[in-house]
């Protein structure tokens, strides 16, 4: 099959590299073309355009930053799906709220489109190293027609069930995985303040059974004051305002996750939005 990759930033290229490596046809759109030069390297075709690069693709990929990007690129006018073959499938990995996904979703059977949503767990690292998980909202006949495609990017596909539901379960995650950052952060400075030790509370705090797992790679983060770009503190803001929509759609409070959401929002209005998430800690040891 032919495939096409829209939206190269940091999942979208080591994603799109993947492909490369596992000798897929793929053509790539992006708009900064250092990384669409990067991949034409490594076997890519480029494409001067969304529109060009979808125009023969069986299956269209796009890892783009909000729904609102993926709506102008995607469902405009003179947007990707009026230039897709009939009967091609576009798998949609950008996490964006589930009511926008079932719009997605509806444009695309309109254009006699094949559509799921893939919205994936996992940061850069995983990305670059093909481990990434797919939470996926489709019928199993469609999902088995990208499967492949999809293992040679992550280690586990989900099936959560049908369209909406892959990004309905990935803002679940997100919303846990903010609040768990700030839980995490929120201990280590109280520790230091009741004279524990940093460097003892980040070896020991993250390897407790009551830590998240992930907590263990940002206490590296944290304890060398580096939070290198693994996923954007102000797509974490982004996501939980994305969680905040959907709790009011259906008429379900999100208490704890709306105060996460406020400080992430501080957080990026501070500067620190193109730092990694885990620089929630700077943040609140600041304020």
């Amino acid at each position: 099959m032919k495939v096409t990759f829209i939206g190269l930033g940091i999942m979208g290229s080591r994603m799109a590299a993947n492909l490369l490596k596992n000798g897929v046809e793929l053509t790539v759109y992006n708009r900064s073309k250092e990384v669409v030069e990067y991949l034409v390297r490594q076997g890519a075709k480029a494409a001067n355009s969304a529109n060009e690069a979808v125009a023969e693709a069986d299956i269209v990929f796009s890892m783009l930053s909000t729904p609102e990007v993926v709506d102008t690129l995607f469902m405009g006018p003179d947007g990707v799906l009026s230039n897709m073959k009939k009967g091609a499938i576009w798998a949609d990995c950008t996490t964006v709220n589930p009511s926008f996904s079932l719009k997605a979703a509806a444009k695309a059977v309109n254009a006699g489109i094949q559509f799921l949503d893939a919205p994936v767990a996992g940061t850069k690292p995983h990305a670059g190293d093909a481990e990434l998980v797919f939470f996926i909202g489709a019928e199993k006949p469609l999902l088995a027609v990208v499967q492949p495609y999809l293992e040679m990017m992550g280690k586990k596909i989900i099936l959560i069930g049908e369209t909406g539901k892959g990004a309905s379960f990935k803002m679940l995650v997100n919303i846990m995985l903010a609040q768990s950052m700030i839980i995490f952060s929120e201990s280590i400075l109280l520790g230091e303040k009741m004279g524990i030790d940093k460097e003892f509370l980040l070896n020991i705090i993250p390897n407790l059974v009551v830590a998240a797992p992930f907590t263990k790679s940002k206490a590296r983060m944290i304890e060398m004051d580096d939070y290198d770009l693994q996923f954007p503190l102000e797509w974490m803001y982004k996501d939980l305002h994305l969680a905040a929509l959907t709790a009011y759609e259906h008429n379900q409070p999100l208490y704890l996750a709306n105060v996460a959401k406020e400080l992430f929002a501080e957080a990026t209005k501070s500067g620190m939005g193109r730092l990694d998430f885990a620089a929630i800690h700077r943040y609140l040891e600041k304020k």
